[in-house]
């Protein structure tokens, strides 16, 4: 797989590492279902061969079990946790837990949970499986950082996601919409191109968190180079304005120039100069379905580069200076996405571009479709327009399978009024026997599980 001067054995990691890995063995959506074991089986074969964890201060780990309670943290799970997820969604969710455990405790510098199912279209509400995912594993790791390891001067912890995986997070996206303290950026395939159709400039947050969410679309056969430009253009310097206290990748390998549902032209030399210039925290695994074409290069790529350590030796069997020539046309739009990327973040608009005002609340509603369990949801969102804090969130959301359900989300650091609220409307629905189910998500009520 590779080619170079040195082996293993004189080699150093730079800057520890931890390898989380769960293949799921028992999690399929189908046999031939390109979201499949052999993904990381393959991976981790060809990691073994190449001698990575025989490199000093390179680490294997296993996961842990996520608790339903924790999914529950991130999650509105209808009817319940149990109906939308398996064990290998605990484990999926429990091994990103476990890369974060190892950050925070000092145990190692950088963690990367190579897992699977992947997560990142899982929304808030969850019916069913959409885009391969249950769960959202990095939205499940946020919230028990965020539980377990305050910031010492008690200000809420800043997160940055940046999403590389060539489908629009939309998931992610949906979950931290209106949450100030968390920066989500995606970097993606054009949705007038490819699923799910979304992640547009446009769509930069809720009115509590406007220019929190940034979305850069990129062209079809963009290479390393229109992704690097990126990275260095927009993703840098909004990352040094913000300043967060955790930068995770999301890092999908999707975009591969051999992965069949796409059309990008990236790299593994591509995707560890990317990690070397994001430098993320936690880097965990999302889509990627070249399963020897790519995924065992790209992982080796990435864990070089989390180590700190030269992945300019990897050699990829199908690789051709074609394989990720960009043209100057994809080049210059690229160039022009990227400036006026940063005027939305640094000048947001005044409020959303989806949705409106109702009487002190802001209202967008949203067809949801389960692609994978052929499931149609119907949600009404809303939101308290607040003074104090980022507002209470109402959702009332059925599909073909949950009747009219009932969810309200008390984001972290309420205020008081929003939380009095909450509190009433909780009441009244009870009250009201409208709804099949009624479910509150208080974001202070700290989950203690390990």
């Amino acid at each position: 797989m590779t080619t170079t001067d040195t082996t293993p054995e004189t080699l150093v990691a730079c800057r520890r590492l931890g390898v989380v890995f769960f293949p799921a063995f028992d999690w399929a959506i189908s046999a031939t279902h390109p979201e499949r074991e052999e993904r990381l089986l393959y991976t981790r074969d060809q990691l073994l061969e190449e001698g990575l964890f025989d490199i000093p201060g390179i680490t294997e780990y296993r996961p842990i079990f996520a608790t339903p309670t924790q999914l529950t943290r991130a999650h509105f799970c209808l009817p319940t946790v149990s109906a939308v997820s398996t064990e290998s969604h605990l484990a999926s969710a429990g091994g990103a837990i476990r890369a974060a455990q190892l950050v925070m405790n000092g145990e190692e510098e950088r963690a990367f949970a190579l897992v699977r199912p992947p997560g990142h279209h899982a929304m808030r509400v969850v019916h069913g499986n959409r885009g391969f995912c249950n769960i959202n594993n990095e939205a499940v790791m946020i919230e028990y950082v965020r539980d377990h390891y305050p910031r010492p001067d008690g200000r809420p912890l800043r997160v940055a996601i940046v999403d590389t995986d060539v489908h629009h997070g939309d998931g992610s996206q949906d979950i931290f919409w209106n949450d100030p303290y968390t920066l989500f950026i995606s970097l993606h395939q054009d949705g007038r191109t490819l699923y799910p159709g979304t992640g547009f400039p446009q769509e930069c947050g809720g009115p509590g968190a406007l220019g929190r969410t940034i979305n850069i679309p990129l062209p079809p056969e963009t290479s390393d180079a229109g992704y690097l430009y990126a990275i260095r253009h927009a993703v840098l310097p909004i990352l040094e304005d913000f300043k967060p206290d955790l930068i995770i990748n999301s890092a999908g390998q999707d975009n591969h120039f051999t992965d069949p549902l796409a059309n990008m032209k990236l790299s593994a030399q591509g995707y560890a100069a990317l990690n070397a210039a994001l430098n993320p925290h936690i880097a965990v695994l999302e889509g990627g379905y070249s399963i020897r074409g790519a995924l065992p290069y790209v992982n080796l790529g990435i864990c070089l580069a989390l180590a700190g350590l030269d992945a300019s030796d990897i050699r990829e069997p199908q690789w051709r200076t074609e394989s990720t020539r960009q043209t100057a046309k994809v080049s210059e739009y690229i160039a022009r996405l990227c400036d006026s990327i940063c005027e939305i973040y640094f000048h947001p608009p005044t409020e959303p571009t989806d949705g409106h005002e109702d009487d002190g609340w802001w209202v967008r509603r949203k067809h949801i479709f389960y692609d994978t369990d052929m499931l149609r949801e119907g949600q009404t969102e809303a939101w308290r327009l607040c003074s104090d804090c980022s507002g209470l969130g109402r959702i009332t959301t059925a599909s073909e399978r949950v009747a009219e359900s009932l969810c309200l989300l008390i984001p972290r650091h309420a205020c008081q009024r929003c939380r009095k609220e909450a509190t009433a409307l909780a009441d009244a629905a009870r009250r009201s026997g409208r709804y099949a189910h009624i479910q509150l998500l208080d974001g202070d009520a700290v989950d203690t599980t390990a």
